[in-house]
């Protein structure tokens, strides 16, 4: 993931037209699937979750978004609708930018723009290894990835135990690509193992996670 650029922040603060701050609460909607796509949005603060449903109503988390990460480039390259649906899972502080004045932007910062090539390959990185963690690696280990990528959400540098905010067996199934029942048993596994403790938020022993579930 890229890590926290505060310089990015700075970049966005010199686009004065077209540019809007927005401080959303938990549960609120940044943008619906079929909406026009008419903006790009970059997360100063907070969490964000990307949902896609098919047509026959089933709804998939295929994205969790933290500080410094940027959503909605799509409109950018001549998507008019858009494909997903981004929901706030805590009060966040999020930069909505117009597509022309973002695309005004990019062509007049060569630092932005830069930065925002970067933070585009990196999502790319994190997709291709995404689809090679459902391709070859059973569930168990896709949800350990699971937990560590929400972990590094919270910081740039993941501390041995780090905290991050509950979220229901359901939700992680749905980011998994596995069943509610198997989440449970392997939630409870890892905590039984001393990898993972509930206690208002979920703590992730990031390295020990990593070590016994990912490496072992």
């Amino acid at each position: 993931m890229l890590q926290p650029n505060p310089l990015v922040m700075d970049l966005l603060e010199t686009i004065s037209r077209g540019k809007d701050v927005l401080k959303l609460k938990k549960g609120e909607k940044l943008f619906s699937q079929g909406d026009r796509a008419d903006a790009i949005f970059f997360v100063q603060s907070g969490k964000v979750k990307i949902t896609v449903v098919s047509a026959a109503g089933k709804e998939a988390v295929i994205a969790m978004m933290g500080p410094h990460h940027f959503l909605g480039e799509g409109a950018l390259v001549g998507q008019s609708l858009r494909i997903s649906t981004a929901t706030i899972l805590e009060p966040s502080t999020v930069y909505r930018v117009e597509k022309r004045a973002m695309t005004r932007a990019l062509h007049d910062q060569a630092d932005l723009s830069e930065r925002f090539i970067a933070a585009l390959l990196v999502r790319n990185l994190d997709l291709e290894e995404d689809l090679c963690d459902q391709l070859f690696n059973h569930s168990e280990k896709r949800l350990a990835r699971v937990l560590l990528k929400l972990a590094r959400l919270r910081d740039s540098d993941v501390a041995p135990d780090a905290k991050i905010p509950i979220l229901s067996h359901e939700t992680l199934a749905e980011m998994v690509g596995t069943t509610r029942a198997r989440v449970t048993h392997f939630m409870n596994k890892f905590r039984t193992m001393g990898l993972i403790d509930y206690n208002g938020e979920l703590t992730v022993r990031a390295e020990m996670l990593t070590d016994v579930v990912l490496h072992g």
